[in-house]
């Protein structure tokens, strides 16, 4: 589903340790990646640490966390996070396969025809979607 490069993972890792002391201890804490409307392109990416909420697909790898709502899945389904540290920018960058085109800073995307908005629509609660992570259950919630 989602691949993380070992720069991402280095990153995140080292993000993660800087913030543990301000999170909720009893969730799987990670990097929650989201779509939203808006950007330059149509869609843009929203990424911050945050819990594990109910309803999430988890993708584990490399003993790190990415977090990922339903409603987002579709449109970032087989993607790559990586993370970037140059003189001009730094941060976690995502490598979509399902957009069409990107804006000039890559924050924003344009999915790829109607593919993501239907499935989107024809999603069902069974988390077929997450077939290569782990939907989270009430059970997973607690360490």
């Amino acid at each position: 589903m989602i691949t993380i490069t070992d720069n991402a993972v280095i990153a995140l890792k080292k993000l993660l340790s800087e913030t543990e002391e301000n999170e909720d201890k009893s969730s799987k804490r990670g990097l929650r990646l989201g779509v939203d409307r808006g950007g330059c392109a149509g869609f843009q990416y929203v990424m911050r640490v945050a819990c594990a909420e109910e309803g999430d697909c988890l993708h584990e790898e490399q003993g790190v966390c990415i977090l990922i709502d339903k409603e987002s899945l579709p449109y970032v389904k087989g993607s790559s996070v990586d993370y970037e540290d140059t003189l001009s920018d730094s941060g976690f960058k995502i490598i979509n396969p399902n957009a069409a085109r990107s804006c000039g800073c890559g924050t924003s995307f344009e999915p790829e025809g109607e593919s993501a908005a239907s499935a989107t629509s024809k999603r069902d609660d069974s988390g077929e979607e997450c077939k290569n992570s782990t939907p989270l259950e009430k059970e997973n919630v607690e360490m």
